[in-house]
Parts: structure tokens; sequence; C-alpha cells
């Protein structure tokens, strides 16, 4: 293993995998597996640190999460009864410790990267943008993302932060979560909401009191595929080195690639690559080189293995 391959964390392991709905469940816990195996067969394993999730406490949850949200999970969770949302999001046994694991992954990742002991990081079980302040949403109970950006500011003074997301799913949750906040710059290209779930994310949304006009919402129509995606992403960089954050969360979706059963955009591998490599170039023109990525959604398991194995890769060859 070279010096620069050393510069990856990859935060993964069981206490991260568990994190899912059942089997046969769009959003099952053999997400992991397939991805673990995929960056394995492309040799890419062994380029990166390893480093295992941890549970976040109850103090981390509440600096995103309302406290009798978090009540909630706690209790449906002892139960495995009921759903923690309107009827997407099922509780079962467990789920609390399986998602507070993937909100301390995220952090082990921000902290990492903010201590040099790696450059860039990657989680493949974390990115769950729906959920809000106070409720579960779209098969995301804790929102790790917020969490992140809160600890971010509260922990080590980062008030610049950047959220981009090219989920096929606009990310509402972190959207509506900070739309009054003028320093959470939030990037987030996604299928056009009249025709996809949360109904979110329009062009006219950009943020709201202090915050207008700071918010870059890009919605693609069903269909879109590479040439529309590098048209708009030359957006999201013009937006950020204008905004020049301190640091970057990538939230990349592979439900935004061709071929995945809940969404109709046609984007194949290569964005999530070019996103990837341009948001370090990015980084390291701004100085800093932080960039965190997080796996997201994504139900056609091929399109999972390939888009996050190529953001792994970027991130490697981009670290030197």
């Amino acid at each position: 293993m070279t010096e620069s391959d050393c510069n990856v964390l990859l935060v993964a392991g069981e206490e991260i995998a568990r994190y899912g709905f059942g089997e046969g469940h769009p959003f099952g816990p053999d997400r992991h597996e397939v991805f673990m195996r995929e960056l394995h067969h492309c040799g890419l394993d062994g380029r990166v640190q390893r480093g295992v999730a941890r549970a976040a406490s109850r103090e981390e949850l509440e600096w995103f999460h309302t406290p009798a949200y978090v009540d909630l999970v706690r209790e449906r969770s002892a139960s495995g009864f009921g759903y923690l949302d309107a009827g997407d999001t099922p509780a079962w046994r467990g789920v609390y410790e399986a998602a507070s694991n993937v909100v301390g992954a995220t952090l082990i990742a921000v902290d990492s990267v903010l201590s040099g002991s790696a450059r860039r990081a990657f989680i493949p079980i974390a990115g769950l943008h729906h959920a809000s302040r106070g409720h579960a949403a779209g098969f995301c109970v804790f929102n790790d993302c917020g969490v992140a950006i809160e600890m971010l500011r509260r922990r080590h003074g980062i008030k610049r932060v950047a959220y981009v997301d090219i989920d096929a799913h606009h990310g509402d949750g972190v959207f509506y979560a900070f739309e009054d906040d003028p320093d959470l710059l939030f990037a987030d290209l996604h299928e056009d909401g009249r025709y996809l779930y949360p109904g979110t994310g329009m062009a006219q949304e950009t943020g709201v009191g202090p915050a207008l006009g700071t918010k870059l919402n890009l919605p693609l129509p069903p269909g879109a595929g590479d040439e529309h995606f590098q048209a708009a992403w030359q957006q999201v960089e013009d937006y950020l080195r204008a905004g020049r954050p301190d640091f970057i969360l990538f939230q990349c979706g592979a439900d935004s690639l061709e071929g995945d059963p809940i969404t109709h955009l046609r984007f194949s591998e290569d964005a999530h690559a070019h996103a990837a490599a341009r948001l370090c170039a990015i980084a390291d023109e701004l100085g800093h080189g932080r960039v965190v990525g997080m796996g997201g959604g994504g139900y056609n398991r091929r399109n999972i293995a390939r888009a996050w194995t190529r953001v792994v890769q970027a991130f490697v060859e981009g670290s030197g």
C-alpha cells in the first residue's frame, strides 16, 4: 500500500450492514455486501484504510433530531412494531442501534478527515437524507448528513459546509432543515419532483429568509442521462467555487443510474466517478481537501456496486 493509498478511509462492516428493512425490500441488508464484493474484485479494498462504525450518542443525535423523535425510535425499536413515519419506514427490533451506527460511521469519517488521518472518506450505508428533525421518511431513520453538518458547526467551529447530492431523490430532510441557513451550501441534482418522491426540490427553491438565493436545486426530467448530468454538474462546480466551503459532504446515491427499479434517470457510473473526482479537485483548490462520501440510495444491486466503487476509486486516485 502506498502512502497516497492510505489517504482514503472506508468505514464499513456489520455495524452498518444491518441497517435495512428485510430481505426482498429495496433497501435490504444485502446492499453493503454487493458493494464490498465489487470493491474487492477491483482490488480497491487493499488500497484504503478501514474504519469501524460506532453508535452515535443521544447527544449527537439530538444535535439534529428532536428529543421526542429519538424517544419514538427507541420505543419502537424495542417493540419492533409500527412505523416511524406515515407508512414508508417500518420499525423493527434493533433499528435504533443500527441507525445510530450509521450516524456514528459518518461522524467517524468526518472526524478522520478533519484530524488529517484521512484525506477523503466513504461510508456505503449512509447518506440517509430524507429523515427530518422530527420524523423518519423514505427508509431514512436518522439523518446522518444533518447530524454531521451540526457536528461540524458545534464541535469543530466549521460554519461553511457544502452538501452535494446526486441521488435521484431530492435530499429534502437536509434542505428544509437548513433552508434558512446561508452558510450551508446545498447543491442537489435529482429527478424532477413532479415525477418522483418526495415531490420537492424545484429550481425556484433557493432558500428562505437570510438564505434566499443561496441553495441550488437542479431537477432533471425522467430519462435524463450523462449529457444532462454533465450540463447540470458544471453549475454545481461554479456554485461551490463561488461559495468556498471548508468541508464537502457528498451524497452519491446510485438510484440515479439507468436500470434502477424505482427511479427514471439514466446516468452511467461515469457520472458518479466524475462527480467524486471533481469534488476532490475543488476541495484541493480550496486548500483543505476535505471530502466525505455517503452511499445514499440505490436499489439495483449492480448499480450500487459499480457506482460506489467508482467513487472510492476516484477518491483513491485523487488523494495523492
